[in-house]
């Protein structure tokens, strides 16, 4: 093979995309800097905002394509409040002290469709991959994580749908995961999903309830060495922010203090579990941290000048990254498997 053939050669990798609100468009930027660099997406693993973009990235979407597919979404939509809103201040504190959350979350979902259907995609089975190195449910371009709270564990689709649900997952819809995925609660209103065969119904909750930022859900489960890297993109400062709060600034002002302390226990739901493991040497090491402050997490009504430069946050970030990023080392260093012999150096 030739040295140019050898830079032209596309390199794979897999992606991690953290939740983030609106910050979402960081990770956009990110990615599109990896597809600069040569790499392409094999797998992609998101929750919530990292689902919606994720989505996207799975369905073909690269580079400036997918910027400007990111930048087309009205964040300003993603607030379409439930049908209370005719008493503004009573009718938000009484979505929140019920089922409903204090948005619908029917704009992000028929956005994601739309857009999904101008790339060919409705269903997984869209999305389904041929590669025989992957259990046979793990076949798919993407897998979103979101929380059952019915039945108290942790949920990815469509890895989940036919064990847990009796669904097939080849005919679900990938908007309808994506959209769970984003159900953080008291701000956007569950999803529902019935079992044919039990007859249960289950409530679907936003996947950073349980873990925010899935950087070990590709990993090889069988001990050998990854085929291609796995880069992780989350987002800085940890949702929800430094203050601690959720729900808009407009609302906070006005809620009883049991949704406040109800808030920071989502709050901590949402980053607790990840803080920890994501300053593991082994974890920090193929992750990308974009630090954004141009925006906060439900900062829907954003200028053109925010989005610009979160997408930028994103790019430089992952550019950074890419500049000290070592495969070899990081396999040497991580996971390199010992019944796999070390070279003898010369």
């Amino acid at each position: 093979m030739t040295a140019s053939n050898k830079r032209h050669k596309p390199l794979l990798a897999d992606l991690v995309l953290s939740g983030g609100g609106v910050k979402g468009i960081a990770l956009a930027g990110a990615v599109a800097a990896l597809n600069d660099a040569g790499y392409q997406c094999w797998r992609v693993s998101g929750t919530s905002a990292g689902a919606i973009v994720g989505a996207l990235v799975a369905a073909g979407l690269r580079g400036r394509e997918l910027s400007e597919a990111a930048m087309r979404l009205d964040y300003a939509r993603f607030a379409d409040k439930v049908p209370l809103d005719r008493v503004p201040l009573l009718g938000a504190g009484l979505a929140l002290l019920g089922d409903d959350g204090l948005y619908r979350g029917d704009y992000a979902r028929e956005w994601v469709c739309d857009e999904l259907a101008r790339l060919g995609v409705r269903t997984f089975g869209d999305l389904a991959l041929d590669d025989s190195q992957l259990p046979a449910k793990r076949r798919y371009k993407l897998v979103v994580t979101c929380a059952d709270i019915t039945l108290g564990r942790l949920i990815r689709l469509p890895w989940d749908y036919r064990d847990v649900y009796g669904l097939d997952p080849d005919t679900q819809l990938v908007a309808d995961a994506v959209r769970a995925s984003m159900s953080v609660p008291l701000l956007f209103r569950p999803a529902a999903i019935t079992n044919p065969v039990t007859g249960v119904t289950s409530t679907l909750v936003d996947g950073g309830v349980v873990s925010n930022f899935p950087i070990d859900s590709l990993d090889r489960t069988d001990g050998k060495l990854p085929r291609w890297p796995t880069f992780g993109v989350t987002l800085m400062p940890e949702i929800p922010g430094p203050d601690g709060t959720l729900l808009p600034t407009w609302l906070n002002k006005v809620m009883p203090a049991p949704v406040h302390l109800l808030e920071r226990v989502i709050s901590t739901a949402l980053v607790g579990r990840d803080q920890a493991y994501q300053h593991k040497p082994w974890v920090q090491s193929r992750t990308i941290e974009v630090n954004s402050t141009a925006a906060g997490f439900t900062e829907f009504h954003l200028s053109q000048t925010q989005v610009n430069q979160m997408h930028d946050d994103g790019y430089q970030a992952a550019s950074a990254f890419l500049n000290t990023w070592d495969w070899q080392a990081y396999l040497d260093r991580f996971r390199r498997h010992p019944a796999v012999p070390t070279p003898a150096k010369s």
